[in-house]
């Protein structure tokens, strides 16, 4: 008989008989508590994260095998970054900042899956997605800390494979992420300010209060909290 395979996601540490992974199971026969228990062993260092997982089981003999994937290169960003979300308008906010041993550690983490042939360009390929949400490098734009992989600044640790960060970086980091997220909140509430002058001078014109918000350069996030736009017939 062919062997049966279940891939599903799971909470990393925290995977349960419940759906989707218990009812996938149950055809199987498998003793899916043991299952259960050998996926939280195997993810236990991945917790808060959604990893992907693959159990083959052999129908006959109920013998299983699990494979763990790696979480998406953004679950692995937020993890080191200490956030738990992305900036919701990544251009302007900016919500935290990694060191290059931390991207290092994602690039290699994530390597079997990245498009790059070398690891500065998977490198390179960590820092793009930093870019898309709004978390620094080395204190620079990802555009920037992008030009400097591309410089070569980064090229001992890189070759290296250097990913230990100390005690001192990770509380420079932690405190940077606080002015980072303060920087943001204070931005935010002079844009709502703004927003909320236009709006009552254009209180019964939306489409006209969306048009001045953004003239203004409001953020779109905020234009729409503060006048959703119209839903289309």
């Amino acid at each position: 008989m062919a062997k049966q395979v279940v891939e599903t996601m799971v909470e990393g540490g925290k995977a349960t008989a419940a759906p989707p992974l218990g009812p996938a199971l149950g055809p199987t026969g498998v003793n899916i508590g043991l299952v259960v228990m050998e996926i939280n062993k195997k993810t236990a260092d991945l917790k808060g994260m959604q990893v992907p997982v693959k159990v083959t089981v052999d129908p006959a003999t109920k013998e299983f095998t699990i494979e763990i994937g790696t979480p998406p290169a953004a679950a692995l960003i937020k993890k080191e970054a200490g956030i738990e979300k992305g900036a919701a308008n990544p251009i302007m906010d900016k919500v935290a900042d990694l060191v290059i041993e931390q991207v290092i550690k994602i690039a290699l983490t994530k390597q079997d899956k990245l498009l790059g042939k070398t690891l500065k360009s998977k490198v390179r390929e960590v820092i793009g997605t930093c870019q898309s949400m709004g978390v620094l490098v080395e204190g620079m734009k990802a555009q920037d800390a992008l030009a400097a992989v591309a410089e070569g600044r980064f090229d001992a640790k890189i070759n290296a494979q250097k990913t230990e960060v100390s005690e001192q970086e990770k509380a420079h980091l932690a405190a940077e992420r606080q002015k980072l997220q303060a920087d943001n909140e204070k931005r935010r509430t002079e844009f709502e300010a703004r927003a909320k002058v236009i709006l009552k001078d254009n209180e019964k014109e939306p489409k006209k209060a969306r048009k001045a918000m953004a003239e203004a350069g409001i953020p779109i996030n905020i234009i729409n909290e503060l006048v959703p736009p119209e839903k289309k017939k």
